[in-house]
C-alpha cells in the first residue's frame, strides 16, 4: 500500500489558518508560487511618527513571510506620503511637509526592526521617495498614465466613496503611484506579490495590470480583512485614541493591559493573529472557559508585548498586572493574590507626583480621580464614587468629597487609585527641598 507524502505547510497555509487572508488574486497560483522563495512588499506611509496596534496585521504578515524563507521588503512611503492615499478615508489626509515626512519615515524603520531581521538582505527596507520625488511629470504621464483608464480608476470602490464628499486631484494620482511602485520593486528586487489592507485592493490589482502591460509578466496580491471586535469596533482603538507602538506614546505596561483587557470572544483569533505561538498551543488556549481564560488573555498580552517590547518589559508589565489584579499560574509559577501589604513601587504603573504641600489641607476625593486621569471629569468622578466603582489603596471610596491627605499616603509615600476593576494610577508624594 502507498505510503501518503504529507505536503510541507507554507506560508499561504500559516496565513489561512491564523486568519491573515481576505482575497487573493490568484487562489491557485498564490499559493503554489509561495512553495518556493519570493519577495514581497507591503507599503506604509509615514503619516505618524509611530506604527499603532492597527498596523500589526500588516507588519505580522511581512514576519511570517520571513520566518518561512521568503525575502519581505517593507516599503516606508516617504514619496506616497506626501499625497495621502483616499482609500478608507472619507476626508482628505492632511497633507505632511517634507519634514513631518522624513521626520516619520525614520522612526517608523526603528520599529521594523522590533519584527524583522534585515541583515544580509534577509528583508529590505525601502523608501519610495528615492523614486518617485525624481520622476518628471510630462514623463510619468506619458510612460505610465497613459496605460490607466479613468473610468476604470473612477469605478474603484475607494474612489466611488470619496467622489460624493469630494476628491482632489492629488489624491486621484495616488493609485498611479502605487502601481509604480509595484512595477518599480517588480523591475528592480524582481518582486512578485504586494498584500496590504482590504482597502488597498483596487490599488494592488492596478499595479500587477502595470507590471503585465510594462513587463509582460505575472505578479499577484493578497489583502487581509479589516480586523473589528468582537464589539464591533475598529481594532486598536480605545477611549484614549490609538494604542502605539512607541513605548514614548503608549507605555508598556498600557500595551500589555490593552491585550490583557481583549474580549472574551477575541482571545483565540488575537493569539493567530498577533503572537508567533504554534497554532496547537493557540488552540488550546482557545478551549479555555469561564476563569481559566484569563490564562489565555495573559499569554496573549505577554506574547504581544514581548514582540514589540522585548522579553524584559513583557515580564514587568506582566509582573506590574499581576501585583494590581493578583496572579494566574504561567508556565509552572506559583499563584498568589493581591493583598493589603503588596508593594506597589513599580515604574510600569501609571504613576503622577504631587508635593506634600497640596495635601496639607486635603484635595477632595473626586478631583484627585479627575487629575490622575481616571476619570474624565470631577462629575464622572462623582458618579464612580457614588456607584461604589471608586478605591483608594484597596479601599472603596464612600464620600465623593472626602478630603485626601498626607495620612493615606504609605511609608514609601505612595497611594494607589483604582477605578472600576482594571483602571489603577499610583500617586507619589513629593517633599520640597
Amino acid at each position: 500500500m502507498a505510503r501518503r507524502i504529507e505536503r510541507e505547510k507554507t506560508v499561504y497555509d500559516v496565513f489561512v489558518e491564523r486568519g491573515f487572508i481576505e482575497k487573493v488574486t490568484d487562489e491557485e497560483k498564490v499559493p503554489e508560487i509561495l512553495r518556493g522563495k519570493v519577495t514581497c512588499y507591503i507599503g506604509f506611509d509615514p503619516t505618524a511618527s509611530s506604527f499603532h496596534v492597527g498596523n500589526l496585521v500588516p507588519i505580522m504578515s511581512l514576519a511570517h513571510m520571513q520566518r518561512n524563507g521568503h525575502r519581505p521588503i517593507a516599503l516606508v512611503g516617504g514619496g506616497t506620503g506626501l499625497v495621502g492615499d483616499p482609500s478608507g478615508k472619507d476626508e482628505m489626509r492632511q497633507i505632511l511637509t517634507y519634514e513631518e515626512i522624513n521626520k516619520n519615515a525614520e522612526l517608523q524603520k526603528k520599529q521594523f526592526a522590533q519584527f524583522l531581521d534585515f541583515s544580509n538582505n534577509k528583508a529590505l527596507l525601502l523608501n519610495n521617495a528615492d523614486w518617485l520625488t525624481k520622476l518628471n511629470y510630462i514623463d510619468f504621464l506619458r510612460d505610465i498614465g497613459v496605460h490607466f483608464s479613468v473610468n476604470r480608476m473612477l469605478a474603484a470602490e475607494s474612489v466611488k466613496i470619496r467622489l460624493e464628499a469630494g476628491l482632489s486631484f492629488i489624491e486621484f494620482n495616488y493609485q498611479l503611484l502605487q502601481a509604480y511602485d509595484f512595477w518599480y520593486q517588480f523591475k528592480h528586487y524582481n518582486c512578485v506579490i504586494q498584500m496590504g489592507g482590504s482597502d488597498q485592493w483596487g490599488n494592488i490589482v492596478a499595479g500587477i495590470d502595470l507590471v503585465r502591460r510594462l513587463e509582460g509578466k505575472q505578479a499577484y496580491g493578497i489583502t487581509f480583512p479589516l480586523i473589528m471586535t468582537a464589539d464591533g469596533r475598529k481594532m486598536g482603538k480605545t477611549e484614549k485614541g490609538a494604542v502605539w507602538l512607541d513605548a514614548q506614546r503608549t507605555s508598556p505596561y498600557e500595551y500589555y493591559q490593552f491585550w490583557i483587557n481583549t474580549d472574551d470572544r477575541d482571545v483565540k483569533r488575537f493569539l493567530a493573529l498577533f503572537t508567533f505561538l504554534p497554532m496547537e498551543e493557540v488552540e488550546e488556549y482557545g478551549k479555555l472557559e469561564g476563569a481559566d481564560l484569563r490564562k489565555a488573555k495573559e499569554m496573549l498580552a505577554f506574547e504581544a508585548t514581548k514582540i514589540v517590547h522585548g522579553e524584559k518589559e513583557a515580564e514587568k508589565a506582566r509582573d506590574s498586572s499581576r501585583k494590581l489584579f493578583g496572579n494566574i499560574p504561567f508556565r509552572g509559577e506559583v499563584a498568589h493574590q493581591l493583598s493589603p501589604s503588596t508593594d506597589y513601587s513599580d515604574d510600569s504603573v501609571p504613576t503622577i507626583y504631587m508635593d506634600r504641600e497640596e495635601f496639607v489641607h486635603g484635595i477632595p476625593m473626586f478631583k484627585l480621580f479627575e487629575k490622575t486621569g481616571l476619570c474624565a471629569s470631577g462629575s464622572a468622578a462623582r458618579r464612580l464614587i457614588e456607584q461604589g466603582g471608586a478605591y483608594l489603596n484597596e479601599e472603596k471610596v464612600e464620600t465623593f468629597d472626602q478630603p485626601v491627605t498626607v495620612k493615606f499616603f504609605s511609608d514609601n509615600k505612595e497611594m494607589l487609585l483604582r477605578a472600576g476593576k482594571k483602571k489603577f494610577h499610583r500617586i507619589i508624594i513629593l517633599d520640597k527641598k
